[in-house]
């Protein structure tokens, strides 16, 4: 098996290593224009908020807008790349995830977990997240908490994290000079304990996130100040694959449970859900048929977490 020293063949051996490589080599031309941006983004609601919207819409975000002097550029233009990118949105709760993250910032000891899904270009997309809430004061050290093994082709390890990191690192600074300097950043932050991984074989199992061992329960309640939940299969989870209500507040559902704030980032690809808005609901199902599983539409949820 997985664990089984005496075995070879099988000790840590991730059948899905070729594919995760191939996503990873392929990531760094759409991530070369995002990560241009991201490092510009301001100190500032507006910052976290867009950094937010890249991990949720990676390169479906419309960059044809972006200023181009960033460091120069007023507020309302970051305002309005944000608006740009929350047509497609059901439930959005940026102004509650932009308003913690203020308290964190003013605070200047946030800690801050990203639970990742998959490698490849969407783990770009979180650690361009947590590049930001280091840089921007939000977070003093942000812990990934990754799969504790192989189990979905894409899922990502502790391994594919450092390799992600060291990969664009290594880039040429003169064909990718962003995504280079960024794998830099990255590495520095491993090094000084700024960023830290965290494996756990719980969020590799199909049970609901109530179900979570007490250990890993206990470590988020007492050291977390805010969690962002990424990708479908996660949130599925936070739903425990049933179905609810799509109005049912997020609150009533997962925050009321989860042991610490919540955010979940998630683009709709199964159909569960809930904490959407009627309206926007309604919207989406008279624009396209397959709303539920295609990707197209997404939702910025947050929770309190448990008292």
């Amino acid at each position: 098996g997985y664990y089984d020293k005496s075995n070879s063949d099988t000790y840590m051996y991730d059948p899905f290593l070729v594919a995760k490589r191939a996503g990873l080599l392929t990531s760094v031309n759409s991530a070369e224009n995002m990560l241009e941006k991201v490092v510009s983004l301001p100190s500032t609601k507006e910052g976290c908020a867009l950094a937010a919207a890249f991990a949720l819409w990676g390169n479906k975000m419309d960059l044809s807008i972006w200023p181009a002097d960033s460091e120069n550029s007023s507020l309302d233009v970051f305002a309005n790349i944000l608006h740009a990118a929350d047509d497609n949105l059901l439930h959005d709760d940026t102004d509650l995830l932009t308003a913690r993250c203020e308290v964190l910032r003013e605070r200047g000891d946030g800690k801050i977990d990203i639970i990742v899904d998959n490698a490849g270009f969407e783990l770009v997309t979180d650690l361009a997240l947590a590049d930001h809430l280091v840089a921007s004061g939000v977070a003093q050290v942000v812990t990934f908490q990754l799969k504790g093994h192989p189990t979905f082709v894409s899922d990502a390890l502790e391994k594919d994290l450092l390799e992600t990191v060291e990969h664009y690192a290594s880039l040429s600074p003169e064909k990718f000079p962003h995504a280079h300097a960024a794998g830099l950043r990255w590495q520095k932050y491993l090094n000084e304990g700024k960023w830290v991984c965290h494996e756990d074989n719980f969020w590799c199992q199909p049970n609901p996130m109530w179900e979570m061992p007490n250990p890993l329960r206990a470590d988020l309640k007492e050291r977390c100040d805010l969690a962002f939940v990424k990708g479908d299969a996660n949130y599925r989870r936070l739903l425990g694959d049933r179905y609810w209500d799509y109005s049912a507040p997020f609150q009533d559902v997962v925050g009321c449970y989860f042991p610490c704030p919540v955010c979940s980032l998630r683009t709709l690809k199964a159909e569960v859900g809930c904490g959407m808005d009627e309206k926007q609901v309604e919207r989406a199902k008279g624009l396209d048929d397959e709303w539920m599983v295609n990707g197209r539409f997404g939702v910025v949820q947050v929770g309190t977490g448990a008292e």
